[in-house]
C-alpha cells in the first residue's frame, strides 16, 4: 500500500500517523511493524519516531495481518454537483467516510466512487484513496474535488496547496459570537492527549479561518460563515471551539448535544471555487443547506418568531 502524506499530516510522527489511519490496531503493533522493516518512507526504514514530511511516501504491506483488504465498489447514489473529463465534484452526505480505513472498508465515497467511475480515478494516494486528494470528516457534508486520473490529481493538490482556491462553509455555532467579522489565526498542531484530535498549540501550523455572522439566534445560537484560507484537520472545529463557540452538536470539540438532536456537528461545505483543469475557466458552484443545517436553523428561526 502507497500513502503519500499532504500538508496536513506534516510532522506527525510515523506511528502516530499509521495508529490514526488505521484506527483500531494498538500504536504498539504498528511500531513492531516499523521497526521490522514492514513499514518504508522513501524506500527506507524509519523510526517510529520520524516526523513526517510533506510528500514523504509511505509502503508496507500486510501491516498486521497475513490477508491484504479489498476494496471493493459499492452501488452507492452520488450527488454528482459538476463534472467534465478530468474530474467531477461530488457533494459528500454527513454519516459518510471519505475513504475507507483498515476497520471499515464499506460504505465510504471511495467505495461508491469505484462504482461509479471504476479505474478511473488518481491512485496518487493508494487503492484507500482512489479519487481522494483532500477531504471531508465523517460528519461533515459538501463539496468535494474528485480527480479522475494523476496528472489531474497533482493539479488540483497544487491548488490546495497554493491557497488557489475558495472553499467555503455553512455552520451554527453554540452562543452568541462576538463579532460579525473575524479572522481565526491560532496555530493547530496534534492534541497531545488525543492523537484522533487537534488543538491550538504555540508550534502548530499556521491556520487561518475568516468568519462571517449571517444570523444571530440571541444567545443560543450564531448562523456563520467560514472560508478556509489554510486547511489543516479539523481547522473550523478546532478554531471555533478555542473561542468557546464550538460548531453545534460537535461533541468531540465541547460542543454537547444541543436541544436539536443531529449527527455531530452542523457543518458544510457549502461553496468552491477554482480554475477548471488545464482551463482558464473558472468553476464556481454552491449547494444548498442540507438536511441537518436546515433543521437547526428551522428551529432557532421558529424560536424567534
Amino acid at each position: 500500500m502507497l500513502l503519500v502524506i499532504d500538508e496536513n499530516a506534516e510532522n506527525s510522527r510515523l506511528d502516530t500517523y499509521l495508529a490514526e489511519l488505521y484506527d483500531g490496531i494498538s500504536r504498539s503493533k504498528i511500531q513492531s511493524a516499523i521497526k521490522s522493516g514492514k513499514v518504508t518512507v522513501n524506500g527506507v526504514v524509519k523510526k517510529a519516531s520520524y516526523s513526517l514530511k510533506e510528500g514523504d511516501k509511505i509502503e508496507f504491506e500486510n501491516l498486521v495481518e497475513e490477508k491484504v483488504l479489498a476494496i471493493e465498489p459499492e452501488n452507492i447514489p452520488l450527488d454528482v454537483v459538476w463534472e467534465d473529463e478530468n474530474m467531477a465534484v461530488i457533494n459528500k452526505p454527513s454519516g459518510m467516510l471519505t475513504h475507507p480505513t483498515f476497520i471499515e472498508t464499506s460504505g465510504t465515497l471511495v467505495n461508491a466512487l469505484l462504482y461509479k467511475y471504476g479505474q478511473n480515478l488518481s491512485d496518487v494516494n493508494g487503492e484507500f484513496r482512489r479519487g481522494i486528494v483532500h477531504r471531508l470528516d465523517r460528519n461533515t457534508s459538501g463539496l468535494l474535488m474528485i480527480p479522475k486520473n494523476n496528472k489531474t490529481h497533482e493539479y488540483l493538490a497544487n491548488l490546495i496547496k497554493n491557497h488557489d482556491l475558495t472553499k467555503k462553509y455553512h455552520a451554527v455555532l453554540v452562543g452568541n459570537y462576538p463579532r460579525d467579522n473575524d479572522v481565526i489565526s491560532d496555530p493547530i498542531g496534534r492534541n497531545n492527549l488525543n492523537p484522533k484530535k487537534m488543538a491550538v498549540r504555540p508550534d502548530g501550523r499556521p491556520s487561518v479561518t475568516k468568519l462571517k455572522v449571517i444570523e444571530r439566534f440571541g444567545n443560543e445560537a450564531t448562523y456563520v460563515e467560514l472560508n478556509l484560507i489554510t486547511g489543516r484537520t479539523h481547522q473550523i472545529r478546532v478554531h471555533t471551539s478555542y473561542k468557546k463557540h464550538p460548531v453545534y452538536n460537535d461533541t468531540m470539540y465541547g460542543a454537547g448535544q444541543g436541544k436539536v438532536k443531529t449527527q455531530e456537528q452542523v457543518l458544510q461545505s457549502y461553496y468552491l471555487k477554482f480554475a477548471k483543469p488545464f482551463s482558464q475557466e473558472i468553476i464556481e458552484l454552491e449547494i444548498e443547506p442540507d438536511e441537518k443545517l436546515s433543521k437547526v436553523l428551522t428551529y432557532f428561526r421558529n424560536r424567534r418568531v
